[in-house]
Parts: C-alpha cells; structure tokens; sequence
C-alpha cells in the first residue's frame, strides 16, 4: 500500500481483492461471479419491486414494507459494486483513485440505507407478530397511515445517523497514506488511516451500532418468541404451516443481515483483519440484496401465485 502514498485529496480503493497485472483466472472469476450476482439482485429487487404494485393482491402492509425493502437493496448494492467491478477492470491508480465528494456520497448513502434496512426489517417483523398474534386487530395497528411512518422513519433516523458519521469521517486528518484497503469507502476502513486518537468516536460506533442493530434485532426476537408460541397454540395445521413459512423467511433475511454487520461493527478491530472486513462485507452488500427477493419469492405462496397472475395477464396482453 506504500505506493499510493499521495498528498492529494482523493482517496485509493485497493479493491476486494488486489488484482496481480494481467488479473489471473481465478480473479476473473470471482469478477465474473460477483458480477452476475450483482445483475441477479437488480433483477430479482425490480421484479420485486414492479410484482407488488402491479398485483392488487399483495396492496397490503406486508408487502407494501417488502417493496421498501427491495428499494433499499437495489440502491445499496448499486452504491458499491459498479465501482468495484470497474476498479478490478481497469485496475490503475486512476481508476482506482475515489474523489473525496465521492467518497463522502457513497459513505452517506451505505449508512443510511443500513441503518434504514435495519429499522424496516424490524418493523416487518413487528407487522407478522400483529397479523399472527392480534390479527383482529391488524388492520387498525398496521393501517396504510403506519406503514408510512414506519418507512418514513426508517429513512429518517437512518440519514440522521448517516450525516453525524459522514461528517466525522470526512474531517479525520489524514497523515498516512490515503489508500483504503476496502472495495468502498467504509468507515471502520478509513480510522485505520487516522493520524489521531480515534477511541471515542470508535465508542460512539459502537453505541450507534446498539441502536441501529441490536435494539430492532431484540425487537425482532421478542415479536417472534411470541409469534412462534402463539403458531404453537394454533389448531390449524394449514394455518401452522403458513406462519412457520413466513416467519423462517424473514429470519433467513434477517440473520443474512444483522450477523455480518455485528461482526465488522462490534467486534474489536484487534479481533479483525482488514481482508476479513472485506469476506464479511460481501455478505452485507452483495449477497443479501440478491437473497432477499428470491428467498421471498421462492418460499412464499402468496409472491408466486402473483408473479403467476401478472405473467398471465402481460401473456394475454401480447396476444
């Protein structure tokens, strides 16, 4: 890393994986891969997406929440991989060199769709343990008026958060070299370059982490504790079954979610190498965004009996 020791301002984004000059096969590989799941997840996120508002069907709180969702990985996968896959293609200092708006967006645009994504897939649970444990109540708890307040202040408290690490990562000086050894410009990656004591702002990190993970995840637990005792009481089997279903689904999502983000964000950076940073952050920011919509559309009746409807209906439309 010695040679991108610079006294510009721009930052260098060593990559996910340093390429040797002509990139070897296996690069290209992972390249090629990472890149097909990146096209895998635009996909599956806007189909997502374009599914909930075309099927009448799924114009309910749930699936008006998943839309959000799928609105939120679609923009966070595309804040970090394009540059990425780019940085691997061209791979120069040039080309590898990130200005420092630049970087400052893309800080502000991962941390508020983070923390925002965190928010919301408590809230989703929130909305399955009222359908399953209240669900004469549901309609009155989980009306179109919250729904709009729980995105609005998914989006909110996630960009609050998002301009108070922003501003502090963007006034860090800097006296060695300015090359992130990450594939964007993350903030954990970024103290490392700190001429400074970073010890209270790394505490701060981690009280903001508490808040925006562990605070939604014991929410998450509590409402399917409860969710999971009241399925356990039911006298339906069909009706057994269905909750189970949907419930494994957003635990699925959510343990591809948070277990990742607690691991770069809590653990102490002695316990943690940069390359296994940037293992972990892949799972965060490439993987999930392209599980998410095909977990929901596989294991979920309701999503593809739509996705059936609507084909059929752009089927007879074309005749």
């Amino acid at each position: 890393m010695e040679k991108y020791n610079q006294t510009s301002t721009d930052f260098i984004l060593i990559g996910l994986f340093p390429p040797p000059s002509p990139p070897s096969r296996i690069g290209l590989f992972l390249l090629i891969l990472i890149v097909l799941v990146f096209l895998t997840a635009l996909v599956g996120n806007l189909s997502m997406i374009l599914l909930i508002l075309l099927d009448s069907h799924l114009h309910i709180p749930m699936y008006f929440l998943l839309s959000q969702l799928s609105l939120m990985d679609l923009t966070y996968i595309s804040t970090t991989v394009p540059r990425m896959v780019s940085n691997f293609m061209l791979d120069n200092e040039k080309s590898k060199s990130i200005s420092f708006a630049e970087c400052g967006i893309q800080i502000f645009l991962f941390l508020t769709l983070a923390g925002a994504e965190a928010l919301l897939l408590a809230f989703m649970a929130y909305d399955r343990y009222v359908a399953i444990c209240f669900p004469l109540h549901y309609p009155i708890r989980m009306n179109k008026r919250v729904c709009v307040l729980m995105i609005t202040g998914s989006w909110v408290l996630g960009s609050v958060n998002s301009c108070a690490h922003t501003g502090y990562a963007l006034n860090i000086p800097f006296c060695r070299s300015r090359a992130i050894n990450h594939f964007f410009c993350d903030v954990p990656a970024m103290l490392t370059l700190a001429c400074m004591d970073t010890s209270l702002y790394e505490y701060m990190v981690f009280l903001s982490t508490t808040f925006f993970l562990m605070l939604p995840f014991t929410g998450i637990m509590y409402s399917y504790g409860r969710v999971l005792l009241a399925v356990y009481r039911m006298h339906s089997g069909a009706g057994r079954k269905k909750a189970y279903f949907t419930c494994s689904t957003h635990l699925t999502v959510v343990t591809f979610y948070y277990a990742p983000f607690a691991y770069t964000y809590l653990c102490p950076k002695s316990l943690r190498s940069p390359a296994e940073d940037k293992f972990v952050a892949v799972f965060y920011i490439i993987l999930t965004p392209m599980l998410n919509p095909i977990i929901y559309i596989l294991r979920n009746k309701e999503v593809m009996g739509a996705l059936r409807r609507v084909t059929q209906r752009i089927c007879s439309l074309s005749r």
